[in-house]
């Protein structure tokens, strides 16, 4: 099993770990719920460094990236990032993944850990239609620090002169931070709860690792693991390559109808576009529970007469919230929001009601 360079400080401060997506990582530390309100009211530190990146390179780099994902990286400028996924030969999702201009012959793009080599397979096959390009794949030679939460800015502000109260969000800059050259600050998360993400080589991470700590001290900063991120995600009804999207389900069944731009061609755009206009058979959705009992992944989901209807793919007791959430995918005829459901928990309907997603709204974010 792979580690991260971060891997004996975790261990060290305790955490709970656990393989995912063929790393051994952090899962939590103080415990979900802390972690998860620490980010939501404070600043917390995941160490993400498992996430690919892989460098596309040349006059033909932006001509792949248009063929290969489905929103329009021509809208993109040096300094942007872009939230987009991959379509495959049916419709389905490869993954999705960050672009970053860097410039107009370079992008990175940031893809899901346990998806790096299908990603590389397929942008490598398809780049053979091109004749500038290098692909490079810097997975393993780069960290990646998220640092999240309200107070994030004010807590890396001392360690960069780059002015991280006036970056946008979506957008990144390229830098001294911490005393390191050449590190991506990056305003993105995947959280809800704003802040920043941070790419440096390996040989930088524990140095990043120990200056962003010292310095957000006085604001109580704290490691957050992979539990409390997928529970932030969950709350902002973010998909997570997995469980909410795959191979087999469509961008636009997912919702993702905004990062899917028929104002260019991709790859199975044509079939995307006729899906639209022909209507969707299923639809991912958001519901809150209404009887006892927490979603979990792969629940059946009934209507009112137990006739499954569809699939919970993703399920939680929301800290925030206080109450139970999930996402699935059921019949667009059942997809209304305000429609009645019920979730097969331990074979018996639980009711729950589909709700308009985010679950969570933070209208200082």
């Amino acid at each position: 099993m792979k580690k991260t360079v971060l891997n004996a400080i975790h261990h060290a401060l305790g955490a709970k770990m656990t393989p995912f997506a063929g790393y051994e990582m952090p899962v939590q530390y103080a415990g979900v719920n802390i972690e998860h309100q620490t980010v939501r009211d404070a600043v917390g530190v995941f160490d993400v460094s498992h996430m690919g990146e892989i460098l596309i390179q040349g006059k033909d780099a932006l001509a792949l990236i248009q063929k290969i994902s489905s929103n329009d990286a021509s809208k993109l400028f040096p300094g942007k990032v872009q939230y987009s996924c991959m379509p495959n030969k049916t419709g389905g999702i490869i993954d999705d993944l960050l672009i970053y201009m860097m410039s107009e012959k370079d992008y990175l793009l940031v893809v899901n850990a346990s998806n790096i080599q299908k990603d590389l397979d397929w942008i490598n096959n398809i780049a053979l239609d091109y004749l500038d390009l290098t692909i490079t794949n810097l997975s393993d030679i780069i960290s990646l620090l998220a640092v999240q939460g309200p107070l994030a800015a004010k807590s890396l502000q001392k360690l960069t002169s780059i002015n991280l109260a006036e970056m946008k969000y979506y957008t990144f800059e390229i830098g001294e931070f911490a005393g390191i050259p050449n590190a991506i600050v990056s305003a993105t998360g995947y959280t809800g709860a704003g802040g920043f993400e941070i790419y440096v080589q390996n040989k930088y991470a524990e140095l990043l690792w120990n200056a962003i700590f010292e310095a957000g001290k006085e604001y109580n900063i704290e490691p957050i693991g992979l539990a409390a991120r997928d529970t932030l995600r969950l709350e902002m009804g973010y998909c997570l390559y997995g469980n909410d999207i795959n191979d087999t389900t469509s961008p636009l069944e997912a919702g993702l109808e905004w990062i899917t731009k028929f104002t260019k061609e991709f790859i199975q755009s044509d079939s995307l576009k006729i899906q639209k206009e022909n209507g969707l058979t299923k639809k991912l959705v958001g519901f809150e529970m209404i009887g006892k009992g927490i979603p979990r992944h792969d629940y059946e989901i009934w209507d009112e007469k137990n006739q499954i209807i569809g699939t919970v793919t993703s399920g939680t007791m929301s800290p925030t919230l206080k109450k139970s959430i999930g996402m699935g995918y059921v019949a667009s005829e059942k997809s209304n929001v305000g429609s009645e459901i019920f979730i097969n928990i331990r074979n018996k309907p639980v009711k729950a009601i589909i709700v308009q997603t985010p679950f969570y709204s933070n209208l200082n974010f």
